[in-house]
């Protein structure tokens, strides 16, 4: 472990120890809490630190105040041929969401095409990693999550409706690395915010806004306000693009599988929708939705049309001859290659908070 402004370099297997070692003096069961491990290390890998270990805190918060079940019940609500919702039991969204992953590329796998929800959960990381799980079985992934706390200002709006509500696509290779586009359907995700105030940086203008609908690039300001921009930030750049991927990922991953849905909380929710949990949990929704391209085509032909089209995209002219044109996946996957190589740079705060963590759950420390 090395030390270099304010950040340390750490490997992926030493902190998937501490991660593991956390979660499980939390008590969380062995199984569960090295899925939800994989996950958060797949994100830090991949350089979405917003989405990673720097969650720890936050779940640890939750736990404290009873929103968050370290020993849920998971189980399976409804289940067809092409179809299925999970109950997440209010726990962490990360094992309940691979499970409703690896089901639903089995039964796509069978049936060409498979669609599974998961309600009554959390937060469930970075949506990136799901897809790729299913482009990596050979099958197309999307995938999306609503939010529990708003954060996105529709546009024309003054208030926040949706959280920054992810939604994730990716599609299978033989050559290439899989296509995987990961994305907030804000201008940029919260945990963006979080780690620009955790290593004490300004964020760009047109991120967020403040209480008249002017700038702000204070991260801390704009974490206490949380009034963030759709994608597009403004009607002239086309926020109401974004306002409208929002309110689609709510639709697909709250509304559909019965979670709750960010617009309704705190708000009537009229006599067919019963309020809010009353153990205070967030009833958090997530969906996922696989496709067998051997459905449609023959076995490799859309694998190679892909690696075509991916070839020729790099292959554009750039406008900055040293800034090459890039396909989705690409500056993750150079991450991932990067920090497996180097170690994964985490902030000297956050190994504080970590070992602060670890010893007030009786857990070893292991970034010492």
């Amino acid at each position: 472990m090395t030390s270099a402004a304010k950040t340390v370099r750490v490997s992926a297997e030493t902190l998937s120890r501490q991660v593991e070692a956390i979660l499980a003096a939390w008590g969380m069961l062995a199984e569960p809490a090295r899925v939800t491990t994989e996950r958060l290390i797949e994100a830090d890998l991949r350089g979405i630190d917003s989405h990673g270990i720097a969650m720890l805190p936050l779940y640890d918060e939750f736990r404290r105040d009873g929103r968050l079940v370290f020993r849920p019940e998971i189980r399976v609500v409804r289940e067809a041929a092409v179809t299925a919702l999970w109950d997440a039991g209010g726990g962490l969204g990360h094992y309940p969401s691979t499970l409703a992953t690896d089901m639903a590329i089995k039964k796509a796998k069978a049936s060409g095409v498979a669609v599974v929800a998961v309600r009554n959960s959390n937060h469930y990381g970075a949506a990136g990693v799901y897809v790729e799980r299913m482009a990596l079985a050979g099958l197309i992934g999307l995938s999306g999550t609503n939010v529990h706390r708003p954060a996105i200002v529709p546009t024309f709006g003054a208030e926040p409706m949706f959280g920054t509500n992810p939604i994730a696509f990716a599609a299978p290779t033989r050559r290439n690395r899989p296509f995987v586009l990961d994305m907030a359907t804000s201008t940029a995700a919260i945990g963006k915010f979080k780690m620009a105030l955790m290593h004490g940086k300004p964020v760009p203008e047109g991120w967020a806004v403040d209480e008249d609908g002017g700038p702000l690039t204070d991260p801390a300001r704009a974490l206490a306000l949380r009034l963030l921009t759709p994608l597009g930030g403004s009607r002239e750049l086309g926020s109401h693009k974004g306002y409208g991927l929002a309110a689609m990922i709510e639709i697909l991953s709250a509304i559909l599988p019965g979670a709750i849905a960010t617009p309704l909380r705190n708000r009537p929710h009229g006599p067919s929708r019963p309020t809010p949990n009353a153990d205070n949990r967030f009833d958090v929704g997530h969906f996922f939705a696989a496709i067998d391209p051997a459905a449609f085509r023959e076995p490799g032909e859309f694998e190679a049309d892909m690696d075509d089209a991916m070839d020729a995209l790099r292959a554009t002219r750039p406008a900055d001859p040293a800034q090459p044109v890039l396909v989705a996946g690409d500056p993750e996957y150079a991450a991932i290659a990067e920090r497996r190589e180097k170690g994964i740079p985490v902030p000297v705060p956050l190994v504080d908070s970590l070992r602060t963590l670890a010893e007030g759950a009786g857990a070893p420390f292991v970034l010492a």
